[in-house]
C-alpha cells in the first residue's frame, strides 16, 4: 500500500471517530491534536500506525507474556531500542530535508503534538518517530507508555529501523524461553505488574483473570513442571 492509499484509510477511520467519539465519551477528553486523536483511537483498539512502546522492561515483558502462548513451546522476544539516538537521527535527516526544521532534542519534548503536525505528518520521510502525546491518558501513564511509528506509512518500521541512517543505533533482541514462562508471571505478579495495575479498568481485570487462566492451563498440561 502507498503512503498515500495508507493516509486516506487513516483519514476514513479518523473522520468516523471523531465524528461519534462525544457519544461515548465518559471521561470528558478534549484531544486537540492529532496525535492525541490517534493515541485514543489506539487506546481503544481502532487499527492505528502507533506502536505501543514502554520505558519499563518490566512492563514491556509483561505485555509480552500477555500476547503470548505458551502452549505454542515457542521462545519468544522483547526489544529494546536507543530512544535518544532514533530521535535525534530522525531529527537529523528531517532537517537535511526541510530548512524549517529547526528543532533542538533538548526542546522537544513540550512541541511533540506541534512537530507532529507541522513535519513528520505531512510528509513521508524514511525515518521512525516517538512520541507521547501532550493529552496523556491513564492507561498510558500507568505503562510509562509512547509510540513509535513510520513516518512514511508505506513501510514498515523495522525496514527502516535497517537503513544506514540508523546504522549506529544500539537495538537489542532479547530471545526468552518458552520454560521460563510461568516463573515470569509469578515475578512480575509479585511486582504488582499485572493487567489490573497496568490498565486500572474492567478491561484490565479481565485481562488479569484470562492471564491466570491461561498460566493454570499451562500448569495443567504438565509443561509447566517439565512435563509433555
Amino acid at each position: 500500500m502507498s503512503d498515500e492509499s495508507a493516509k486516506r484509510f487513516e483519514e476514513f477511520a479518523l473522520l468516523r471517530f471523531k465524528s461519534k467519539f462525544h457519544l461515548y465519551d465518559r471521561e470528558n477528553i478534549k484531544p486537540e491534536t492529532k496525535l492525541a486523536w490517534l493515541s485514543i483511537m489506539q487506546h481503544y483498539g481502532v487499527p492505528t500506525r502507533l506502536l505501543d512502546f514502554t520505558e519499563s522492561p518490566y512492563v514491556a515483558l509483561y505485555f509480552a507474556l500477555e500476547g503470548y502462548n505458551p502452549q505454542s513451546r515457542d521462545d519468544f522476544a522483547i526489544f529494546s531500542l536507543d530512544y535518544k539516538a532514533i530521535m535525534t537521527n530522525s531529527k537529523t535527516y528531517i532537517s537535511s530535508q526541510d530548512g524549517d526544521f529547526k528543532d533542538q532534542f533538548k526542546d522537544s519534548y513540550d512541541q511533540q503534538d506541534i512537530m507532529f503536525e507541522r513535519f513528520v505528518d505531512k510528509r513521508a520521510y524514511d525515518v521512525v518517530w516517538i512520541a507521547e502525546p501532550s493529552l496523556l491518558n491513564v492507561r498510558l501513564d500507568r505503562q510509562a507508555g509512547s509510540f513509535l511509528f513510520a513516518c512514511n506509512r508505506s513501510r514498515r518500521i523495522e525496514d527502516i529501523l535497517e537503513l544506514p541512517i540508523y546504522c549506529n543505533v544500539q537495538m537489542n533482541k532479547y530471545i526468552i524461553a518458552n520454560d521460563l514462562y510461568e516463573g515470569l508471571f509469578v515475578l512480575l505478579r509479585k511486582m504488582n505488574l499485572t493487567s489490573k495495575s497496568l490498565y486500572g479498568n474492567l478491561d484490565g481485570l479481565a485481562k488479569s483473570i484470562s492471564m491466570e487462566m491461561k498460566v493454570y492451563a499451562f500448569e495443567m498440561s504438565g509443561k509447566g513442571d517439565g512435563g509433555n
